[in-house]
């Protein structure tokens, strides 16, 4: 390769990165931006004169405030609830809805499993006017099941098709060695397929729980008690007024709010990397 071609393919590596540099500094900057107000007192952030991108008049205050309160505290709980909640009545029904998808054969499973997956196709709001009417016939409103259930129905669609999609990687050759074993169908869906599809079943869970963590319509429906409200309704509802909003504790909220979320990631990123892309190939 010439002088003038090694040149040209650096300055294009060169051009490359900073474009790529330049990406990563405009999608982090929010995040960078959250942290920053939620380490300054709240005057200094409705002031275009205190404009700064880096904490000016460093303090915790907005932490303590969020801290120090039951009630905030409580919306953390409540949240925890409704997401474990969540995922744990999602996996009861997917995965063995998704394993009947995967190994049965019977008639109509194309539609059945069509029916499933349109379910993402209404946008939430088109039911919530419904779905408010049923709850407060049934006494569902202002409780942890209401909410859950709520959550569990969108939650399902995608992770019946990517459980069903992890499931149709593994041989049916095991369900029958395991059958000329003696072991039933429960038993051999428990203790020899699911241990094979592990990562599809933690890809799933985390799906679920960040659906449901981030959840602010349905929560903002169902439930009416500020007892029982979820993180992003709480957040919302407590310093976002009508004549002024605690910028501050709202950032600092949302801090402490994204935490799990973030930790979560971290220490399931191999197997959610994993999960998603395990299922895309069959063999």
């Amino acid at each position: 390769m010439t002088k003038a071609g090694k040149t040209k393919k650096a300055t294009v590596q060169v051009v490359k990165y900073l474009v790529i540099a330049l990406l990563v500094c405009i999608l982090l900057f929010p995040i960078w931006w959250m942290l920053v107000g939620s380490l300054r007192p709240y005057y200094t952030l409705i002031s275009l004169d205190d404009v700064a991108f880096w904490p000016k008049d460093f303090t915790v205050e907005n932490y303590v405030k969020i801290f120090s309160q039951a009630k905030y505290l409580r919306y953390f709980a409540n949240s925890f609830i409704v997401s474990g909640g969540t995922v744990l009545v999602t996996l009861l029904i997917a995965i063995p809805a998704a394993y009947s998808f995967s190994r049965f054969k019977f008639g109509g499973k194309s539609a059945v499993l069509s029916a499933v997956q349109s379910v993402q196709m209404f946008p939430i709001v088109v039911i919530l006017i419904s779905l408010y009417t049923f709850y407060k016939q049934w006494g569902m409103l202002d409780t942890y099941r209401g909410v859950i259930l709520a959550d569990v129905t969108f939650a399902l669609p995608l992770s019946i098709t990517l459980l069903k999609s992890f499931f149709d990687t593994v041989p049916n050759a095991l369900d029958e060695s395991a059958k000329i074993d003696g072991a039933g169908r429960m038993r051999t869906m428990v203790q020899v397929i699911l241990p094979l599809v592990l990562p599809g079943l933690v890809a799933v869970a985390i799906y679920t729980f960040l659906t449901a963590w981030d959840d602010y319509l349905m929560s903002l429906t169902i439930i009416r008690i500020d007892e029982k409200r979820t993180l992003a309704v709480g957040l919302a509802q407590s310093f976002m007024g009508e004549y002024s909003n605690d910028y501050g504790a709202l950032m600092a909220f949302s801090v402490a709010g994204s935490l799990p979320i973030v930790l979560l990631f971290i220490f399931f990123q191999k197997y959610m990397v994993e999960g998603l892309t395990a299922g895309a190939v069959k063999g």
